[in-house]
């Protein structure tokens, strides 16, 4: 099972950032239980992580049940509602790590650099906290879409716009680290 586990991670990722655009086009086209095949698959992928962490559990858990929902009902609702779903489980893991001494953040900075300074530490925490803030207004805005928009700006947001989010929220904390790093360390 350890050999799958990197393949199944990539496959996971895979089928969560294709997941939207999928939705969007298998509308009219596919009924809705045969597209809770995605997510049965996604939750598939994940079963190797399910060692590693309790929000990963709860995470394959939630997508089951969606899945298991959509099929019943032959319904849309449970398959728009994933995307809440992974943005509340990463608002868990993350979130739960502020409860620990050491932030999610702070876990993926000591994989670069395993002797953090007292204020890269504390850097570290300050950033996990705008990643859980980032995940509410995400999920947020997806639960809304996923109840109130139109099909097409459901898509939009939860296949490019919450992506695009994602990555100007990772490049301006680059920035911000790269200043952080020029006043702590020179």
């Amino acid at each position: 099972m350890r050999r799958l586990a990197a393949p199944l991670a990539v496959i996971s990722v895979l089928l969560t950032l294709s997941y939207p655009l999928a939705v969007w086009y298998g509308q009219g086209r596919v009924e809705p239980r045969s597209l809770a095949l995605l997510l049965l698959l996604a939750a598939l992928a994940r079963l190797p992580a399910l060692k590693a962490s309790v929000a990963a559990r709860w995470s394959v858990a939630g997508a089951l049940v969606l899945a298991a929902v959509a099929v019943m009902g032959n319904a849309m609702l449970p398959l728009k509602l994933y995307p809440v779903l992974v943005s509340a489980g990463l608002l868990t893991a993350f979130g739960y790590t502020l409860t620990t001494p050491v932030s999610m953040v702070e876990r993926f900075a000591r994989m670069r650099e395993p002797d953090l300074p007292p204020a890269a530490v504390a850097y570290t925490r300050t950033v996990t906290k705008v990643w859980c803030g980032f995940f509410v207004v995400n999920g947020a805005i997806a639960l809304g879409t996923a109840l109130w928009a139109s099909q097409e700006v459901w898509s939009l947001y939860n296949g490019v716009i919450s992506y695009g989010l994602m990555g100007l929220l990772f490049a301006a904390e680059f920035l911000v680290r790269l200043r952080f790093k020029r006043l702590h360390h020179g």
